[in-house]
């Protein structure tokens, strides 16, 4: 009898914001584990958390700033070469990969490449000229606002449009039946809690750690601050098999994950930054033309997770 746990190559796809043949060639590469159930390929989240920590590329350091972003700039580089012409979208939400599907096939899109990479590193290759596109959901805890303020404080001297994408929910995990009664930031410091948290620069970090640096709570004293992982995949499940009490991680991944619960506590702007020079070539004109197409939006009306009423909307300019 087949696993009810048991994680189809469509759903793999869908947790790893990638195409589902993209999914098997791993498997036929090696790279990531399955079995089968008859002529079906399974996996379990195990295979899958075991792949996203193989295929770690950045470690962040802070005595290493310098050496982050130029090892971020390398790989963006090398996945693909230095052309100029090159119409790269950085970031790790599948709403992206449908969007570059949908430039490519629009008669004056051409080709929309992507990098998975997080909120923080986005904006930083987006100001080194790596990408043409970076996505992020960044709060600041001053301002109460998204994104503008990191987009100043990392793109200094850089004209940008902010164009929005897309609400989403953030929150924390906790074991199914939430034992522990984890319902604000301040629960974390209990002596009775331990969480795994997301890597430096995420936007889910830096939710946390801005939440917590306005309860004056030294991350420090938390138990399982300093263990980090690099996927909302990961943390999910790690909650889901007793391996920690709480993450902070969005909504969507907790549909995905069984024996966990969702306690909602934030809603972010989800949004996408483009140098103002870069608003007049055709990717990006096509790009702004999707996202106010209702044929786009239809990809998303319905999609739990999701508040795309104000997707397109130029919110801001620098």
């Amino acid at each position: 009898m087949e696993n009810k746990n048991a994680l189809t190559a469509q759903e793999v796809a869908d947790m790893l914001k990638i195409a589902k043949n993209t999914v098997y060639e791993l498997v036929k590469r090696g790279e990531l584990n399955s079995y089968k159930v008859g002529r079906k390929v399974r996996f379990t989240l195990k295979d899958l958390e075991d792949y996203i920590s193989n295929s770690k590329s950045i470690k962040p350091s802070p005595s290493k700033y310098n050496e982050v972003h130029e090892e971020n700039d390398r790989i963006v580089k090398s996945s693909f070469g230095s052309n100029n012409d090159n119409f790269v979208i950085c970031g790790q939400d599948i709403m992206l990969d449908v969007l570059s599907n949908y430039i490519e096939f629009h008669p004056k899109g051409g080709t929309a490449l992507r990098s998975y990479i997080g909120s923080y590193s986005s904006l930083t290759a987006l100001y080194h000229g790596s990408v043409q596109v970076a996505s992020a959901h960044l709060w600041d805890g001053e301002t109460n606002q998204y994104n503008l303020p990191y987009v100043k404080r990392l793109l200094p001297g850089t004209r940008v449009v902010i164009i929005h994408l897309a609400c989403r929910t953030q929150g924390f995990y906790v074991a199914k039946g939430n034992p522990k009664k984890i319902i604000s930031w301040s629960d974390l410091k209990r002596e009775d809690i331990t969480m795994i948290n997301r890597e430096k620069g995420a936007g889910s970090r830096v939710l946390l750690d801005e939440h917590l640096r306005l309860l004056g709570i030294y991350g420090s004293n938390i138990n399982g601050y300093k263990r980090e992982s690099q996927s909302h995949i990961t943390v999910a499940s790690t909650v889901a098999r007793g391996g920690a009490d709480v993450a902070v991680g969005d909504e969507k991944m907790a549909r995905q994950v069984e024996g966990i619960d969702f306690i909602p506590l934030q809603k972010e702007r989800y949004e996408l930054v483009v140098r103002k020079e870069d608003m007049n070539i055709p990717q990006t004109q096509v790009l702004l033309e999707i996202l106010r197409s209702e044929n786009f939006k239809m990809e998303f009306k319905g999609v739990s997770g999701y508040d795309i009423a104000e997707m397109g909307n130029i919110v801001a300019e620098t």
